[in-house]
């Protein structure tokens, strides 16, 4: 695989590991994929929920989250290390804020336009941001006013298809239809960052993401255009995720047909892994009474059928009467819980045979033609 150029950041290997909230990419993923050479990513999404600190509110909580995790990401490697923080989070300043002034690599921030997000930089920031976006429309969108506003343009673009887990950017009759397709989205974008690359003298690599899971996938995408890819699911049956192995294991011993489509409370369709918490919010047997925390800007809980991040939390922990993990649609493939170090030696072995493949079928048609 090649190298992949991020601003002045060098990744040895093109692969970013998605970030999965709530509290399932933290600190010992995140290290331990930076270490083989990707970008490992901590995840924002309710922190202050999975520590508390004493004094804090829920806000302060998540402040002080955010820092420890990066903290404790550092102490474990010199590798690039990524934030992904949700638009559409009540405390969506504050976590880029923090994030910034800890001097994280890299912000990766979608669910919702970043329009803003240059704002947030100092004149001394490292920081280098990536928009996540679901169309070439969004991402000239965000160029323009990046550009016009701030005189800054997107380090990166992620561009994720709808097979990806958790909060979709595309509507339910958009999931399925060939026309959104990660294989028709990457093109496009591709198209639109080499516009403003001309223009504007500069690199601005796009990464594909949704779907992702194999070594042969990673290859056919790149063919498309695109300089990485950021996969999350594949990371999820690691011995160094941060979640509980309860949670590992549903991706274990799901089937194809186990992952689906739900209606999230935030508005938005998400893939999800079946349990018995959402069968009975099917059955219309959850109904908060409030809200505790109100972490979403979109989420109305007048309307909820239930509270999204103690839902995730208790998947987190393994509960799964109370809870769902979210997932991508190849989740089912996992067969056991490895190391993260083995499973990039599993991609890049798969990557490698792919493209020996490819090469030999290469050179019989060259034989073919010249018999011929």
């Amino acid at each position: 695989m090649k190298l992949l150029k991020i601003a002045n950041l060098k990744i040895p290997v093109p692969v970013i590991q998605g970030g999965m909230g709530v509290g399932v990419s933290l600190s010992g993923m995140a290290a331990a994929v930076a270490n083989e050479g990707g970008v490992g990513v901590v995840s924002c999404a309710g922190l202050g929920l999975l520590k508390r600190y004493k004094g804090a509110n829920y806000l302060e909580s998540n402040i002080l989250a955010l820092k420890e995790e990066l903290e404790k990401t550092r102490k474990k490697t010199n590798g690039i290390i990524g934030v992904n923080i949700m638009v559409a989070m009540s405390n969506y300043g504050d976590m880029v804020k923090t994030a910034i002034s800890e001097k994280a690599d890299i912000i990766f921030s979608g669910a919702g336009l970043p329009m803003d997000l240059p704002a947030f930089l100092k004149k001394d920031s490292i920081t280098k941001l990536v928009p996540i976006v679901s169309s070439g429309r969004a991402a000239k969108i965000i160029c323009n006013k990046w550009k016009n506003t701030y005189d800054y343009l997107p380090d990166a673009i992620v561009v994720e298809g709808p097979k990806a887990g958790g909060h979709l950017g595309f509507k339910n009759n958009q999931i399925n239809d060939k026309n959104y397709s990660l294989e028709h989205l990457v093109p496009d974008v591709v198209a639109i960052a080499k516009k403003y690359e001309d223009q504007y003298n500069t690199e601005m690599p796009v990464i594909a993401a949704g779907g992702i899971y194999t070594g042969q996938q990673i290859k056919n995408i790149m063919d498309l255009g695109a300089s990485g890819v950021q996969m999350g699911t594949r990371f999820v049956t690691t011995n160094e995720c941060d979640a509980s192995d309860a949670f590992k294991q549903t991706y274990i011993n799901s089937k194809a047909e186990d992952v689906e489509i739900i209606n999230s409370p935030v508005g938005m369709p998400g893939r999800a892994i079946k349990s018995n918490f959402m069968e009975k919010v099917k059955k219309g047997e959850k109904q908060p009474l409030k809200c505790p925390f109100h972490c979403i800007k979109t989420c109305d809980i007048t309307s909820s059928p239930y509270c999204i991040v103690k839902s995730l939390i208790s998947a987190l922990k393994g509960n799964f009467e109370n809870g769902y993990a979210f997932a991508g649609t190849n989740a089912y493939l996992a067969e056991k819980i490895i190391s993260i170090k083995e499973t990039f030696e599993n991609i890049k072995k798969e990557y490698d045979e792919y493209m020996e493949y490819m090469e030999g079928k290469v050179k019989q048609k060259v034989c073919n033609v010249n018999v011929l």
